[in-house]
């Protein structure tokens, strides 16, 4: 298997950037890690074994991006106004730097948009805000809004609130879209939802596909025993939804 690794200085973040890629051919997938998690989480999970057959294959190839969680959404030191403001600066190196970086490398089939739990919000924030630049969403155990509380997951944002947030949470703000062209878009989007039935997010999940059909998105929202909320499951989800 073809495995590059890439850093870069990123003049949008004022920082260094690595990632991994995984793969010579195929759909481009773009993979977001967990909270505060790192580029190589996905292959220390062990997922790229888990869908080796198809990077091997030609079929697919696996760009591992870092997160600057602890410095946007998790930076509990930061004003929440701050947080988002540097999140947004990360969507823009994505846009602007990792993409050319896809492109570069491979400028042929899909472009997938991944990631499990934190990872999913980013995977689906990135695609709903951005429908034109995918073609299809693989969600594990997500969570699309981050200003609620459940369990001993709280409030991102402190009870703060403003029009960055709101374009920031697709729970919010997909119900009020009206864009025909980005509307298209999503509907011609190939996207899948996967959540353990025990999972203090399920709910959550349910919602956010209860807006996609009201909008005639169609999708699959799929349902996997127990909490299944770690690598176990997800490495398991991975050959079947990918």
């Amino acid at each position: 298997m073809k495995r590059e690794y890439h850093k870069w200085w990123s003049d949008r973040l004022g920082r260094d950037m690595e990632l991994l890629v995984f793969g010579h051919s195929g759909d481009r997938m773009l993979v977001f890690p967990t909270r505060n998690a790192r580029f190589y989480e996905y292959e220390n999970m062990r997922m790229i074994e888990a869908i080796r057959s198809k990077i091997d294959s030609g079929h697919l190839q696996v760009f591992c991006v870092d997160s600057i969680d602890c410095e946007s959404l998790y930076a509990n030191w930061a004003h929440p106004a701050n947080r988002i403001g540097r999140h947004l600066q990360y969507e823009q190196y994505i846009l602007q730097e990792v993409f050319p970086l896809m492109d570069l490398l491979n400028n042929g089939g899909r472009t997938i948009s991944h990631g499990c739990s934190l990872g999913a919000f980013h995977a689906a924030n990135m695609v709903f805000r951005h429908p034109d630049k995918f073609q299809k969403l693989i969600a594990f155990s997500g969570r699309y809004d981050l200003t609620m509380g459940v369990e001993w997951f709280a409030d991102l944002f402190n009870g703060y609130y403003d029009d960055n947030i709101y374009f920031n949470t697709p729970t919010h703000f997909l119900p009020n879209l009206k864009c025909e062209h980005s509307l298209k878009a999503i509907r011609d989007t190939d996207i899948t939802l996967v959540i353990g039935e025990d999972d203090p997010f399920r709910q959550n999940n349910e919602h956010l596909s209860q807006i996609l059909w009201q909008k005639n998105v169609a999708h699959d929202l799929k349902y996997w025993g127990e909490r299944a909320h770690r690598g176990y499951y997800w490495r398991r989800m991975a050959p079947m939804f990918i």
